[in-house]
């Protein structure tokens, strides 16, 4: 069975992870101010963008593929190339992509026959939308553990109740460096948990907050002097949980700036050889357009599968 996998490009995995196992890619479109830009996790386009545009990112625009927009890309595309294709989608609670890719993956179901049929294809078309709950490096590492399984030859259904089981054991942390972009972003959407007196003090006083992204929800963890001390005590963080143990053999980790940048960070270089040595995959990405309109420039996100944990 030839099985598909389709993300969005909110999912930070490195460029050549997308090419050499051939993820699709559900594109999200930014608009800031008169321009606009459709994110397809182009590298070079994301650096000029982080270049010349996310100064004024922070009040643009995101716009989710449509319900029409994915419908039209199954049709003329994945319904031949594919028997079963599988969806993972930024968290629902964040994006209406869950909702408009869940749509589409119904309204094809009456349409596509005739369409396989054309191409020599008599059997059954199926396809199956998962809200990862989670974002960005979250987002990758299911995607990691979806290639692992698919290239494995492993069934759909067992691929889909492997998603569901590790979906309540993904965690994404992120470290943020500009607080004026956070904050501007959060009271644009509506989010009050990044208000006035707590951007005020913890500007004064340099705290960075770690924000944790679990299950749908996402809200701090801490407080961390300096962003550079905060780098570190994350890869510290990090250190400790792959020696408890990862429940995936993957970390994700992406970053919204030059990632040369990462290797002047104190604790990221022990932090890959420890990896190394467990046995666990370290996949380091630009961040996408999408998500630095999000979060601003400097902000590190890193993800793992692990059992029930507090930053510390």
């Amino acid at each position: 069975m030839r099985i598909g996998l389709v993300v969005d490009s909110a999912c930070d995995l490195p460029p050549e992870y997308y090419r050499q196992h051939g993820l699709v890619i559900l594109p999200i479109t930014i608009r800031v101010g008169d321009r606009e830009f459709v994110d397809q996790r182009d590298p070079q386009a994301t650096l000029a963008f982080y270049r010349d545009h996310l100064t004024n990112a922070a009040h643009g625009e995101t716009e989710a593929f449509s319900v029409e927009q994915i419908k039209q890309l199954f049709l003329q595309k994945l319904v031949v190339d594919f028997d079963f294709v599988l969806s993972l989608i930024l968290a629902s609670s964040r994006s209406p992509m869950f909702d408009h890719a869940t749509q589409a993956s119904l309204a094809i179901l009456s349409e596509y026959k005739p369409i396989r049929a054309k191409a020599g294809l008599s059997t059954p078309f199926a396809a199956r939308v998962v809200d990862t709950q989670n974002l960005f490096a979250g987002q990758g590492v299911l995607a990691v553990e979806a290639v692992r399984m698919i290239e494995s030859g492993a069934p759909p259904n067992r691929i889909r109740e492997r998603m569901e089981a590790l979906i309540p054991q993904l965690y994404a942390y992120m470290l943020p460096n500009n607080l004026g972009h956070l904050r501007s972003r959060a009271a644009k959407k509506g989010d009050r948990s990044v208000g006035w007196f707590k951007y005020a003090v913890a500007s004064t006083l340099d705290i960075k907050p770690v924000l944790r992204a679990y299950r749908n929800e996402t809200g701090p963890v801490a407080n961390l002097r300096h962003y550079d001390e905060g780098a570190q005590r994350c890869f510290e963080f990090i250190i400790r949980r792959i020696k408890a143990g990862l429940l995936t053999p993957t970390l994700c980790l992406s970053y919204a700036g030059d990632l040369a940048d990462l290797d002047g960070m104190l604790g990221y270089r022990k932090m890959r050889e420890v990896a190394a040595e467990a046995g666990v995959e370290v996949l380091t990405s630009l961040m996408s357009i999408t998500g630095a309109v999000n979060v601003g420039e400097g902000a590190l996100v890193f993800a793992f599968c692990a059992a029930p944990h507090d930053f510390a």
